[in-house]
């Protein structure tokens, strides 16, 4: 089969499970593993090319956004010469990919009639699920349920692991100006990790916080993962709040403000959620130690 993944995800899910041979092509943003990075991109970014603040990029989605806009771009004709038989994107998130009507329209005009497979998912559980989906749509169920026994063996490690104990009232920030709490998989993540997560949504799209609302839930710990932002990144923008608020927080006082790699890990519903709440464990336990995942604001 001839696959093309217009999600980082995707990408990760099919190596993961064996089946990365068969990927024709993938997105600029699809940079693991490593062999990801030698196949053909299909996409390219619309945001500016100049360096942008938090806030500049926030007000430029949203402009995008609210005109109906994609924030990426689709190479149709280096699609149609791939001659993909199986197609995986997302309706999940207008800003994440490239959305999904671009998509369907650009098939529309391919020969061969290709599958499009749309993945939404909201939680931990919903990623599963998708890895047994591909693993079915591509003839990998074995790899796929292999993949699966070792995600699930560390899931159960870490519930036992965190089973009983007190558990800091934790913070997850996908955006930082303005701030914005972490949703879908993330607050499940934090639990997982021996966290109580707090002001996020669940299951549902992340949503913009007033400081207000933060300084009146003062969180123990605070994680700094936005969305897309490596950590270089991330430390630059966490570092870059400008609040009283922020440097009152008793997460920030205490020195259990983190900035994560959120592109890498907490961003992407794929094998390495994992990997992020592990991450989350060390950084709500306070043993984190200088890493190329997470650093101390």
């Amino acid at each position: 089969m001839r696959v093309v993944s217009l999600l980082p995800s995707s990408t990760e899910i099919l190596f993961a499970i064996g089946a990365g041979d068969q990927l024709v092509g993938v997105t600029h943003e699809c940079d693991f593993p490593t062999a990801a990075r030698g196949l053909p991109n299909l996409t390219s970014s619309l945001l500016p090319t100049d360096a942008l603040t938090p806030a500049q990029i926030d007000r430029h989605v949203r402009a995008n956004v609210h005109a109906a806009s994609s924030l990426y771009a689709l190479n149709e004709h280096l699609l149609a010469a791939l001659k993909p038989d199986l197609i995986i994107t997302q309706e999940l998130c207008a800003v994440c990919a490239v959305s999904y009507e671009i998509v369907a329209q650009a098939a529309k005009r391919l020969r061969g009639d290709p599958g499009i497979v749309s993945l939404e998912p909201s939680s931990l559980d919903d990623v599963y699920a998708n890895i047994a989906w591909i693993g079915e749509l591509v003839g990998a169920q074995a790899g796929a349920q292999k993949l699966l026994a070792a995600l699930r063996a560390r899931e159960a490690a870490l519930r036992l692991r965190n089973a009983g104990r007190e558990r800091p009232r934790t913070l997850v920030l996908e955006w930082t100006d303005p701030p914005m709490s972490g949703g879908h998989w993330m607050p499940g993540l934090v639990d997982l990790a021996g966290g109580q997560p707090i002001l996020a949504n669940a299951g549902a799209d992340s949503r913009t916080l007033s400081w207000d609302a933060i300084a009146n839930a003062d969180p123990d710990v605070v994680i700094v993962v936005p969305c897309g932002f490596d950590l270089p990144h991330s430390l630059e923008a966490a570092g870059a709040i400008d609040h009283p608020i922020w440097v009152a927080l008793r997460a920030v006082k205490s020195g259990r403000a983190y900035a994560m790699d959120g592109n890498a890990y907490v961003n992407r519903p794929g094998p390495r959620l994992l990997d992020s709440a592990e991450i989350f464990e060390n950084a709500i336990a306070g043993t984190v130690a200088p890493s190329s995942a997470i650093q101390l604001v």
